[in-house]
């Protein structure tokens, strides 16, 4: 006759101190990464100034690159049809600035052509620097 207990059963159980470790890890890797990011997915060399200010109206985003590609909000625009586009941005908003971002090494001509388109529009602009 076997008269043992028959309650020693096997206990099932779940370790997770390595599933904490794991996921620090991973939310220190996505906040470093996040932080290398740069928003501005057109790569420019600014002109420095001392005497930068910020602008908090609405602004658009005119961009010339160095080999003369032209993008508004990071969408990019042909020379001919940038007239056009800003007409269509300044009808949609009243009170309209353009931040315009242009390569160091672009001829100044290319950056009077869009000061006197953002002039026939009437619109205000303003040239983006890099701080010294």
């Amino acid at each position: 006759m076997n008269l043992r207990k028959r309650g020693k059963r096997a206990s099932a159980e779940v370790h997770t101190s390595a599933m904490n470790d794991i996921m620090f890890f991973l939310l220190l890797f996505f906040l470093i990464a996040s932080t290398v990011t740069n928003p501005n997915v057109i790569k420019l060399m600014l002109p420095k100034s001392s005497s930068g200010q910020s602008v908090s109206k609405k602004t658009i985003t005119v961009s010339v690159t160095k080999d003369l590609r032209y993008y508004v909000d990071k969408k990019e625009v042909a020379e001919a049809d940038l007239s056009n586009t800003l007409a269509g941005y300044k009808n949609v908003a009243t009170e309209l600035t353009i931040v315009l971002y242009v390569d160091r090494t672009v001829a100044i001509q290319n950056v009077v052509q869009v000061m006197d388109t953002a002039q026939k529009l009437n619109i205000k602009l303003v040239l983006a620097t890099e701080p010294k």
